[in-house]
């Protein structure tokens, strides 16, 4: 089995778990606050849009993926909008944690159920050779949105 793709997409949500720590730790509006922001936020939309090209495009092509695909899209666009309602927020306000706080509890569930779901059910339904092309699709359209 190819596991390359599941290789990726588990590297980019560590770096995500590990933005989401480091920015519940900050507080006001300081530089470091911003600058950890601004790399979530690039991270989160690049992987998304990235997986939704590679991985869930794969799975919409395969019986038995439209179903899990269709519900993690939909995942990726509530986490936008998390994530918008950060960014509409300043970083300076009693709120901005709390609604990072949100956006991080739906991130991890979203890549826990990712991790310990949708990849083992991509991997039983997917080919070896699908499974194998979809890496270099990821990255590339990865490095596209960077």
């Amino acid at each position: 089995m190819s596991a390359a793709i599941f290789e990726a997409l588990r590297k980019d949500h560590e770096t995500q778990r590990d933005l989401l720590a480091r920015l519940a730790e900050t507080q006001g509006d300081t530089p470091t606050r911003r600058e950890l922001f601004a790399m979530l936020a690039s991270e989160l939309e690049a992987h998304a849009t990235a997986e939704e090209k590679s991985l869930y495009a794969a799975l919409m092509t395969v019986d038995g993926g439209q179903e899990v695909a269709r519900h993690s899209v939909a995942e990726h666009k509530e986490l936008s909008d998390l994530l918008d309602a950060v960014r509409e927020t300043e970083f300076s306000s009693p709120a901005w944690l709390g609604k990072l706080a949100k956006l991080s509890e739906r991130v991890h569930h979203h890549l826990d159920e990712e991790e310990h779901e949708v990849f083992q059910q991509a991997g039983r339904i997917l080919t070896d050779g699908h499974k194998a092309t979809l890496e270099p699709i990821f990255s590339n359209a990865r490095a596209a949105e960077a």
